[in-house]
C-alpha cells in the first residue's frame, strides 16, 4: 500500500475528531453557551449538512485542481474555522463554524477517497478505501476520547484547540507524500460531469446511497447523544464517557479492518449481515442501557458494525461507480453524512419530546429496520425468473449493484 494513501488516513483522524468529539461535549457546551442539549446536537448535524452540501460541490470546484493543492487549501480552511470556533462566545458563530468546517472536510474526504483508491490496484480499493476511513476510527479510539478529557479537565475549547494543533502535522505530511498532479494522473480527458452524474443516479446506485444514508443515521443518532445516555440512564459517572467513546472507536477500528479485506470479494454479504446485526444491536442497548456492564459490553460491538458496514457500502458505491472516477468519493460522504445530518436531528425529536435518554437508541433501531425495507424492496424488484428458470445468486445480484 503506498504510504501516500496512510497520509490521507492521518488527515483524516485530525477532521474526523472534530467530526465525532462534540459526542462528549455536548452538555459543556449547552451549559456554557445556555442552550439546550438538542441545540449542541445540531452542532454535529451542522457539520453533517456542510458535508453533505460541500462534497459534491467542492468535489466539482476542485476536479480541475492539482490534488495536493486542493487537500491543503481544505486542511488549512479546516485549521482556521477550529481557532475561530475556540475563541467564539456565540452559539449561532460556532453553529456556522461546523458548518464552513464541513465545507472543507467534505472536499478533503472526497478527493481523498478518489485519490487513496486510484493508487491501488482493483484487488486493494476496498483496503485503501479503508485506510483512509480507518483514520476517522482511530479518532474514536484516540482523539475523541482525548476530547472528552481535555472538555471536562479545561472546557470544550481546549478540545477544539487540540483539533486545530493536530491537524498541522497532517498539512506537513500531505505537502511532502501526495502528487501534485491532476484529476487521476492518468492523461485522460475528465469525464464530463453531466456523465458523472448519470452514472451515480441511475437505479444501480440510488439504493446503495439510500441505504447508506440510514445505516450512518442509526449510528450518528445514538452516538451524538452517547453521552447523557450513559451519565443519565446508565448511571456512569463523567470519567466513563472517555472510556466509552474509545471502546466505539476500538470496535470501529476492527470493523472497517475486517472490512477493508472481505467487502472487495463479498459486499452484498458483509453488508447484509452487518445490516441485521445492527437493528438487533441498537434494540438491545435500548433495552440493556439501565444496565452498566451490558451496555459497555454493546459499544464496541456496536462500533464494529456500524463502521464495518459503513465501510463494505463505501466500497461498494467506489466499486458500482466506475464512471464517476471524480465524484464518486463525493456523493459516498454525501450519503454518509446525510445520515449524520438526519441522525443526530431525529434523536433531538425524540429527547424534546419527553421520551428519554434511551428514545435516540430506539431511533437508531427503527433506521435500521427502514434500511433493511429499503434493501429488500430493491431487491424484490429485481428481475423475477420465469417458470422454471434458476434466480439469480447473490453475487449475479451484486453484479446488478442490488444489494
Amino acid at each position: 500500500m503506498p504510504i501516500a494513501v496512510y497520509v490521507l488516513g492521518l488527515a483524516v483522524f485530525a477532521q474526523g475528531t472534530s467530526e465525532f468529539m462534540l459526542s462528549g461535549l455536548v452538555s459543556g457546551i449547552a451549559a456554557d453557551l445556555d442552550v439546550s442539549l438538542s441545540a449542541a446536537g445540531l452542532l454535529t448535524s451542522a457539520f453533517a449538512v456542510g458535508m453533505v452540501v460541500g462534497a459534491p460541490l467542492m468535489a466539482l470546484s476542485s476536479r480541475t485542481w492539482p490534488r495536493r493543492r486542493a487537500l491543503l487549501l481544505f486542511l488549512a480552511v479546516f485549521v482556521a474555522v477550529h481557532v475561530v470556533g475556540a475563541l467564539t462566545p456565540s452559539y449561532e458563530v460556532l453553529l456556522a463554524t461546523r458548518f464552513v468546517g464541513a465545507l472543507a472536510n467534505a472536499g478533503f474526504w472526497a478527493v481523498a477517497l478518489t485519490t487513496a483508491v486510484s493508487m491501488v490496484p482493483d484487488r486493494l480499493k476496498g483496503r485503501a478505501a479503508a485506510v483512509v476511513v480507518g483514520g476517522v476510527t482511530i479518532a474514536c479510539v484516540v482523539g475523541v476520547p482525548a476530547g472528552a478529557v481535555l472538555g471536562e479537565r479545561w472546557g470544550w475549547r481546549s478540545a477544539f484547540w487540540a483539533v486545530a494543533i493536530v491537524s498541522l502535522p497532517a498539512v506537513l505530511a500531505v505537502l511532502r507524500s501526495i502528487p501534485g498532479g491532476r484529476g487521476t494522473d492518468t492523461g485522460a480527458a475528465p469525464v464530463p460531469v453531466r456523465d458523472e452524474l448519470r452514472a451515480l443516479t441511475g437505479p444501480r446506485l440510488r439504493p446503495v446511497l439510500l441505504t447508506m444514508a440510514l445505516v450512518q443515521g442509526a449510528t450518528f443518532c445514538t452516538f451524538s447523544y452517547l453521552e447523557p445516555l450513559l451519565t443519565r440512564e446508565t448511571g456512569l459517572g463523567a470519567g466513563w464517557v472517555p472510556v466509552s467513546l474509545a471502546l466505539f472507536g476500538a470496535g470501529s477500528f476492527a470493523g472497517v479492518t475486517v472490512a477493508g479485506r472481505f467487502a472487495d470479494a463479498r459486499p452484498v454479504a458483509v453488508v447484509a449481515t452487518g445490516m441485521v446485526a445492527l437493528a438487533l444491536g441498537w434494540g438491545a442497548l435500548a433495552l440493556a442501557a439501565g444496565r452498566p456492564a451490558l451496555a459497555l459490553a454493546l459499544i464496541p460491538l456496536l462500533g464494529m458494525l456500524a463502521f464495518g458496514t459503513g465501510t463494505a457500502l463505501i466500497t461498494r458505491v467506489l466499486g458500482l461507480a466506475s464512471g464517476a472516477p471524480t465524484l464518486a468519493g463525493a456523493f459516498s460522504t454525501t450519503a454518509f453524512n446525510l445520515g449524520a445530518t438526519v441522525g443526530p436531528w431525529a434523536g433531538g425529536l425524540a429527547l424534546d419530546a419527553g421520551f428519554g435518554y434511551r428514545a435516540p437508541v430506539w431511533v437508531s433501531a427503527l433506521l435500521m429496520v427502514l434500511a433493511l425495507l429499503v434493501a429488500a424492496t430493491t431487491t424484490a424488484k429485481g428481475r423475477r425468473p420465469r417458470a422454471g428458470e434458476r434466480r439469480p445468486s447473490a453475487v449475479h445480484r451484486s453484479a446488478d449493484g442490488r444489494l
